[in-house]
């Protein structure tokens, strides 16, 4: 599977109402940082059936950033049975992102 884009229409079915854990990336297309961790999410999304991976554009959905108290980019956000499990700022590795998702 790959990336989901996420909508504040399409989230409640897609990722509140996800049987599968959900890792959102909140990002903008002028963030360097954001930009630098797409190819990892993108992988992360294709290596990883047992997980939803979302893209969360906080310029075009930005009642959602405000929904999830997103002050910098990029913030990943993982959510389990529709409640927010952990969040983390900052670009990191694929190896770290994986290490986030799996910890929690």
């Amino acid at each position: 599977m790959s990336v989901t884009h996420i909508t504040k229409e399409t989230y409640n079915s897609l990722v509140a109402e996800s049987t599968k854990p959900v890792l959102m990336d909140f990002w903008a297309p002028w963030c360097g940082p954001c930009r630098m961790i797409a190819p990892a999410i993108e992988e992360i999304g294709r290596e990883r059936p047992d997980l939803l991976v979302c893209k969360v554009n906080v310029d075009e959905e930005a009642e959602l950033a405000a929904r999830f108290g997103v002050m910098s980019i990029p913030m990943l956000v993982l959510v389990k049975n529709g409640a927010v499990v952990a969040q983390t700022v900052g670009a990191m590795p694929k190896q770290e992102i994986l290490e986030f998702v799996d910890k929690h």
